[in-house]
């Protein structure tokens, strides 16, 4: 069917596809860094139980070394604000690229009904 498409709708449909698959991408994205906050999250909360003096071991690579309450609750209390943020941001993003999706979809649709029609006017078409 591509095949049969103008070059112009040839392109948007091709745009639409490169667009589906980078809202693919940012809402792994987004799905990947809410799990790590909600991780986070939880863990703060059981740091908040845990006795102040209680030896504790953080995770460097493949080695778990010693560190400190404070140390721990400030790394993991900043590793939750910067993941909020990054939430909301791809969650942003997230939005935008379905409105260019949308966008771009209509305006295909536009000039192929306007292709059905015998000429170039999409915009004054039926669903105007």
């Amino acid at each position: 069917m591509q095949g049969n498409l103008p070059p112009e709708a040839q392109e948007k449909l091709e745009e639409l596809q490169d667009l589906q698959e980078t809202a693919q991408k940012v809402a792994a994205q987004k799905e990947q860094a809410e799990s790590t906050l909600n991780e986070s999250k939880t863990a703060l909360d059981a740091l908040d139980e845990i006795d102040e003096d209680t030896t504790m071991y953080r995770e460097v690579g493949e080695l778990l070394v010693e560190t400190d309450y404070d140390g721990a609750h400030e790394e993991l209390s900043d590793k939750v604000d910067s993941l909020e943020i990054r939430v909301e941001q791809l969650g942003k993003q997230e939005e935008r690229v379905e409105q260019q999706f949308e966008s771009l979809q209509e305006e295909l649709q536009q000039m192929l009904q306007g292709g059905a029609g015998g000429g170039p006017m999409g915009p004054g078409g039926a669903g105007a």
